[in-house]
């Protein structure tokens, strides 16, 4: 039993050895395993404005991911973030406008670090809808943006 253990063990072990000579190559099949690509998309502790992110808050976290459709021609009325928060746009084009005037345009497969107490609002001038994944760092009854519609769009 034990030298059958051995072998069993040995032939595991080549197996193995084999899948690394080979360059990850399946056994059975024999074709090359697809390998996971990574791509850093942003590192930043500014947002795309330049001004610099707040410390984290104290306390527990809660995360959140949200997925944003922008019609063409739509508006998101004037508003502030509490969280940090930043994301990718899937697809579509995406503005963002500051209250002091700065703008930021945001392409299909770029990522962009969101202002933070900060008012800006963000629209579609675009032809088709724009579609936006975000990802808060926020804590547990913080909304994820305060709504100033007391200022008008223009």
């Amino acid at each position: 039993m034990k030298q059958r253990n051995n072998k069993m063990l040995t032939g595991l072990l080549a197996v193995c050895i084999a899948a690394l000579l080979t360059g990850c190559r399946t056994v059975e099949s024999g074709k090359q395993a697809a390998k996971v690509e990574a791509t850093e998309l942003i590192r930043s502790s500014q947002s795309w404005d330049g001004v610099d992110l707040p410390d984290y808050f104290k306390g527990k976290p809660e995360l959140v991911a949200m997925r944003y459709v922008f019609p063409p021609g739509q508006k998101l009325g004037w508003h502030h973030h509490v969280a940090m928060n930043y994301g990718v746009l899937m697809q579509g084009e995406l503005t963002i406008i500051g209250r002091d005037g700065k703008t930021k345009v945001v392409h299909e497969g770029e990522p962009v670090i969101e202002m933070v107490g900060t008012i800006h609002h963000g629209e579609n001038r675009g032809k088709k809808p724009a579609i936006l994944y975000m990802f808060y760092l926020s804590q547990k009854d913080l909304p994820l943006a305060v709504q100033h519609p007391e200022i008008p769009l223009e």
